[in-house]
């Protein structure tokens, strides 16, 4: 079976659910997630400056990261494994500020995300040894990493923690603990 490359816009203006190109044979699958002239004949530029990769325990929450300069659009997929995606619009001008929209990434569905610049990102992590890529249009500037907490009540995200258990099952990063809120966020950036 082949499924050919899909592109779906979201709530979130800029905010693109891709379902890549997909061959199903008897030896397995093939599967090819990003191709510079497909997207770009989609309407879509986004130019590989940097890839990476994050494997994560059941219950880890990957905060609400962004760039404070040198915004580094990416895109997401969940290479093994299930991860509950989120996308926080922080971009002061959109119709859609701070506004929030999740997605239901795994191996199995192969879906993958491409958040815009002035967007936060963030995973909650519901199966053991979860693997995500992310192809960056932008290098990783650690001097620019930022974010906002996971459980800003401003923000209200709906995280299903019934998955892993419970809150007290989240496991969490030192920075990711202490990130600021949605109102110092503001305070200091008025949004991007």
């Amino acid at each position: 079976m082949i499924q050919k490359f899909e592109f779906h816009t979201t709530k979130l203006p800029g905010l693109i659910e891709v379902v890549p190109f997909n061959a199903d044979d008897i030896r397995g699958s093939f599967t090819k997630d990003y191709s510079k002239e497909v997207f770009e004949a989609n309407g879509i530029r986004h130019d590989l400056a940097e890839v990476f990769y994050t494997t994560s325990h059941k219950g880890v929450i990957r905060a609400l990261h962004f760039q404070r300069e040198k915004q580094q659009p990416k895109l997401v997929r969940c290479i093994c494994g299930h991860v509950w995606d989120v996308v926080v619009d922080l971009r002061k001008d959109s119709p859609t500020f701070r506004e929030w929209v999740s997605f239901d990434l795994t191996g199995e569905n192969r879906k993958e995300i491409l958040v815009p610049a002035g967007c936060a990102h963030g995973y909650l992590v519901l199966e053991e040894g979860s693997v995500v890529s992310y192809k960056c249009s932008e290098k990783f500037y650690g001097e620019f990493d930022d974010g906002i907490r996971w459980d800003d009540p401003d923000i209200g995200i709906q995280w299903p923690l019934g998955l892993i258990g419970g809150r007290e099952k989240v496991i969490l990063a030192e920075k990711d603990k202490n990130l600021q809120n949605f109102y110092a966020f503001m305070t200091v950036y008025g949004g991007f």
